[in-house]
């Protein structure tokens, strides 16, 4: 991103592409930004899989959070929600796979979710930015 851009999510701008510089559109479609991340994993505040993290200013996502009791679960580079319609859901559904994925929670279906992530990233399903 550009030092000029407004301090809101890349979906509310109203041109996104006249903020994000070459570089950064080919680390965000293909998911390579979200590396950094790994350092939050490793910190122990982070996990693979789980609800992304809600921006400071996305108050009625976490209050739909709080609603369906899954706020419980640490944030995660990928999601159940991510990979059902990433940018293209409204939070209402994002909190309902959040809410399937508490329920459903186990080892195998983490790893599902990360292989359907890899497809999904190679594809740039989902990705509205």
């Amino acid at each position: 991103m550009r030092k000029d851009t407004p301090n809101v999510a890349t979906h509310l701008l109203g041109d996104p592409g006249k903020y994000i510089l070459k570089v950064g559109g080919i680390l965000r479609k293909l998911s390579l930004d979200e590396l950094p991340n790994l350092i939050n994993i490793i910190k122990g505040e982070m996990v693979f899989v789980g609800p992304r993290p809600a921006l400071y200013n996305q108050d009625d996502l976490m209050a739909l959070r709080v609603t369906a009791g899954v706020e419980q679960l640490k944030p995660g580079i990928t999601g159940w929600a991510q990979i059902n319609g990433r940018d293209e859901l409204s939070n209402e559904e994002k909190v309902r796979y959040e809410k399937e994925y508490l329920d459903r929670k186990s080892l195998l279906f983490d790893l599902k979710i990360i292989v359907m992530t890899f497809t999904h990233v190679l594809a740039s399903k989902g990705v509205a930015h």
